[in-house]
């Protein structure tokens, strides 16, 4: 069974193009006009092992927020497309991933009702040019699009990009184990027959 998809989102202020393989390698080629959200959507594919080819355009003269939030749209639809009927999948999955003296903490129920909690509170500043409150926006989006419920925290950190690339190789992990077929079933993981 393949479990991929193609995607593409345009409106009058974005462009993108996403092609997902769930049962990857975790390979990627990511090309967006905003470095540091490239270098967080390469460690999703990573620890995930996602094989991700994406493509971005967005009116980044004006900010970053539409970019970023089409792109976690884009993606979030991806991974709806190619998980399917999502029959097999274990469904639920956490992980907790530190990052020096940074923790983060994700959990994740592929559901069909999204719905985000984010318990890390992050300032109202940069990271180079990156807009640190985008990085919620990011998620919401992913959440909103995919019909995943997830849940960020963290208990402590002090450096911010540490918590930010915490933040997105916990959901790697956590979206991963979730995905991940179980050998003991194929049926639909909910006893209503669907998610």
């Amino acid at each position: 069974m393949d479990r991929c998809s193609q995607i593409t989102r345009k409106t009058s202020e974005t462009e993108i193009e996403v092609s997902l393989v769930i049962d990857g390698s975790g390979q990627s080629e990511i090309q967006t006009p905003i470095p540091f959200l490239d270098h967080m959507l390469a460690q999703l594919t990573r620890h995930g092992y996602f094989d991700l080819q994406l493509k971005a355009k967005g009116d980044i003269e004006i900010d970053f927020h539409h970019t970023v939030e089409d792109v976690g749209i884009t993606l979030g639809q991806a991974f709806d497309k190619a998980l399917g009927d999502k029959k097999g999948i274990r469904r639920f999955a956490s992980s907790s991933v530190p990052l020096n003296e940074a923790l983060a903490e994700c959990v994740v129920d592929i559901s069909g009702r999204s719905f985000f909690v984010f318990n890390i509170d992050l300032p109202k500043t940069k990271l180079g040019q990156f807009d640190v409150e985008l990085v919620p926006e990011f998620f919401q989006a992913f959440s909103a699009n995919s019909g995943v419920t997830l849940h960020l925290n963290s208990p402590y950190w002090s450096n911010l990009h540490h918590i930010v690339e915490a933040s997105f190789k916990a959901f790697a992990k956590a979206l991963d184990q979730a995905c991940a077929l179980d050998p003991r079933s194929d049926a639909i993981p909910s006893t209503k027959g669907k998610l």
